[in-house]
């Protein structure tokens, strides 16, 4: 049996478990900057996880915006791809150079195509087709095809 990734942070793991709020409430709001601190987090796996946690969360603040464009630079590939994805949900055009960069990589994962559909530009297209040849994994496949789709479609739709 393979061994579940998580944080080794105590306050990492209560907040995946929902017993931390991150809004709302009288310790929402602390929550969140903790939360936010954990992006930097010298562990990587701690680093990851606050940065997936603060992607997926709907507050939308320019001190959630800051934190996810710092996390878009990490020195860690996995923890740039989340904090994409959570830019991505937020303002497109601020995801755009950081997805565009990764797409230029030679390896994709599921929070880059997710962010790649969500930014639907045409621009990333040629980058996405290096990416829907048959991987093996169907689920990437799917999401590369996905958001392949949603470029090539922004891209009719602007005539580019």
């Amino acid at each position: 049996m393979t061994e579940r990734y998580l944080p080794s942070s105590p306050f990492l793991n209560t907040v995946i478990a929902g017993e931390a709020p991150l809004r709302g409430e009288p310790h929402g709001e602390a929550n969140l900057r903790r939360l936010i601190d954990m992006t930097r987090d010298p562990e990587l796996a701690n680093r990851d996880w606050a940065t997936m946690l603060l992607a997926q969360e709907r507050v939308d603040t320019a001190e959630v915006r800051q934190a996810l464009i710092v996390a878009a630079q990490d020195e860690e590939a996995i923890v740039r791809a989340e904090a994409i994805s959570g830019l991505a949900s937020r303002d497109r055009a601020l995801a755009l150079p950081f997805l565009r960069a990764e797409l230029a990589g030679a390896s994709v994962t599921m929070p880059l195509l997710e962010a790649a559909a969500l930014v639907a530009d045409a621009s990333l297209a040629d980058d996405l087709r290096a990416f829907c040849l048959q991987s093996g994994n169907r689920f990437l496949d799917e999401l590369a095809a996905k958001a392949l789709a949603a470029c090539e479609a922004a891209g009719a739709a602007t005539g580019a």
